[in-house]
């Protein structure tokens, strides 16, 4: 049917975009905040000759993707394709009936019943990792995170049985996967380059070995008929609907996509939480009156983390400020409109949930770190236009899990140390995810 009445999306022309390559290939958020304020609240950008992307920084375009017209929409190629190529079809890769039929499988498996099993090594794998924090010196403490992250997942699906040799290759190779795909997106075109040198088929090559190394640990507990009601035992317990169990190369993609989801993450918003909380003292205050008080209660975990009250607003906090998950991607099967704008079939459109949290039409003092918007005992106004997990059926499925990780971080952190106070500006490191930059802190004990 005819579109009539509708705008054009106002456009940057690929001229502009090459003129400010090199720097988009660093961090393209400022060219992209720069053409928000010049254009409005979303623009065409023009990557190639005929090659378009639709960027917006609206709350409302948004829901509508994901939630009232989602039907309407797919994954873009850069996860469905892109990323794709590395981590195989998993959940956050897979579209349509694949999708749904994943999503039913593994959703159990992070139920918050399910959690529970998994919430004592939690713990344990998180107070081995937080004593590698130096204290009285300045250290990255992404470092720290990163591999607690890492650690935290590998030891919640593997429980043991994983060798410090494993871990190491499987971190090195999902991140530096990573790291090319992100030189092709923003380097379209030197794909060919990339190709062509055999760049991107080496890295490839380090996929399939760590691949080969995942189903040696998987034939490894099929064989020993020993439980652990870890993730893996949740995963090869699973059934689809016509009682058949998740063919094996499948289970490695979804394998893969917990590595790349699920320690990047909360490694990220970690890091940005501490950052914050060196620069804001009356809340780092709270935070570790709240840890300690948690941390000698003598609670179980799961009323631990119920109390966790401020902790958990600060969390929420800053991914408002630093979402890890910081654009949202989706291509429309049918032409469509977003507001006033005609949308053609098969646009592009990348959501910029970086700026939507940082919005004046959203937020009071939106640069402002202040816990208290998340207060519990205030009405809830943010659910319209706070994404740090997406939105609708395609939801992070584990969110109550990172949640269930970061404040027990929080917890054992803060209830035995405090962050000496920084004045040096935060800096970011756009990658897949939104990723600290230097990120130097001190910790002390308390």
């Amino acid at each position: 049917m005819e579109q009539t009445g509708l705008k054009e999306f106002p456009t940057v022309s690929f001229l502009r975009f090459l003129r400010h390559a090199s720097n988009i290939v660093k961090n393209p958020l400022p060219f992209h905040n720069a053409n928000f304020k010049r254009l409005g609240d979303s623009f065409e950008l023009k990557i190639g000759p005929k090659a378009t992307v639709i960027f917006s920084k609206n709350a409302e375009y948004l829901r509508y993707t994901l939630q009232k017209n989602q039907r309407n929409y797919t994954k873009s190629k850069i996860q469905t394709k892109d990323l794709a190529k590395y981590v195989g079809r998993g959940l956050l890769t897979a579209e349509g009936d694949h999708w749904q039929r994943q999503r039913k499988l593994i959703q159990p498996a992070f139920h918050k019943k399910q959690l529970r099993y998994l919430l004592d090594t939690m713990q344990t794998v998180i107070g081995k990792e937080l004593q590698n924090i130096q204290l009285d010196q300045a250290a990255d403490i992404h470092n720290v995170f990163n591999d607690l992250a890492f650690q935290t997942v590998i030891k919640t699906l593997f429980s043991g049985g994983v060798s410090p040799e494993q871990i190491a290759q499987l971190q090195r190779t999902t991140e530096e996967a990573q790291q090319m795909m992100v030189k092709e997106l923003r380097q379209p075109f030197l794909v060919w380059w990339f190709k062509s040198s055999g760049k991107i088929q080496k890295h490839l090559d380090a996929v399939g070995e760590a691949r080969e190394m995942l189903e040696d640990l998987v034939n490894q507990r099929r064989e020993s008929g020993t439980r652990y009601d870890d993730l893996l035992d949740m995963l090869l317990d699973a059934r689809y609907e016509d009682g058949t169990e998740i063919a094996e190369k499948q289970l490695i993609d979804e394998i893969l996509i917990l590595f790349v989801a699920g320690h990047e993450t909360t490694s990220n918003a970690l890091t940005f939480t501490c950052e914050l909380l060196a620069r804001n003292p009356e809340a780092l205050q709270k935070v570790q009156q709240e840890a300690k008080q948690l941390g000698s209660s003598g609670e179980d975990i799961m009323s631990m983390l119920k109390g966790a009250t401020y902790i958990q607003q600060v969390l929420q906090e800053s991914m408002r400020l630093y979402p890890p998950a910081y654009f949202i991607d989706r291509v429309n099967y049918q032409q469509d409109q977003l507001g006033e704008y005609r949308l053609p079939k098969d646009s592009t459109v990348l959501f910029s949930v970086y700026e939507m949290h940082r919005s004046e039409a959203y937020w009071e003092r939106p640069l402002e770190f202040d816990p208290d918007r998340f207060d519990p005992q205030q009405p809830r106004q943010h659910s319209d236009y706070y994404f740090p997990f997406g939105a609708g059926p395609r939801m992070c499925i584990g969110n109550n899990f990172a949640m269930y990780e970061m404040i027990l971080a929080m917890i054992q952190l803060f209830s035995q140390y405090t962050i000496e106070h920084k004045k040096s500006p935060i800096d970011i490191r756009p990658l897949i995810t939104l990723k600290p930059k230097d990120a130097i802190l001190v910790f002390r004990a308390s």
